[in-house]
């Protein structure tokens, strides 16, 4: 995967357009808790995505951690159901990819290594509101703090 700018947390971010760059992002449960309580910057970013017809990935875990009442949370529930939004489940060959990355960094947060698992595959960058889960389980993604 090529390298491209990291996205500095704060600033107004931009996908890059350089081939091999992030075809979209990856949202943990921060990013869509952040996107629930109508966060201006994860709605600039989605609504960025959308414009270039990049995907939004959302791997289920994470959704597991945020989703708690979905009459309440329109926000959410309107990204699931939008065209370019994907829903990715935990299933065997992931299983298997988050059990051997959680074993190489020596970590134990199955939802932060199935959303790294998820972004690498995608060429993502991942909107967190906690970067530093990632320092450790995933140092080489690109990584959007809201």
């Amino acid at each position: 995967m090529g390298r491209c700018r990291p996205l500095a947390p704060g600033t107004e971010e931009k996908f890059p357009e350089k081939e091999g760059c992030v075809s979209g992002i990856t949202l943990d449960a921060g990013g869509l808790i952040a996107l629930d309580r109508n966060d201006r910057r994860v709605l600039a970013l989605i609504a960025r995505a959308a414009e270039r017809g990049f995907r939004v990935t959302i791997p289920a875990t994470a959704l597991a951690q945020a989703i708690r009442n979905p009459s309440s949370q329109v926000r959410l529930c309107r990204l699931i159901r939008q065209a370019g939004t994907v829903l990715i489940a935990l299933d065997g060959p992931d299983a298997t990819a988050v059990g051997l990355l959680l074993a190489r960094t020596a970590t134990a947060d199955i939802v932060d290594a199935h959303v790294a698992v998820c972004a690498q595959r995608a060429g993502q960058s991942i909107v967190t509101s906690d970067p530093g889960d990632f320092t450790r389980i995933a140092p080489g993604l690109r990584l959007v703090a809201v």
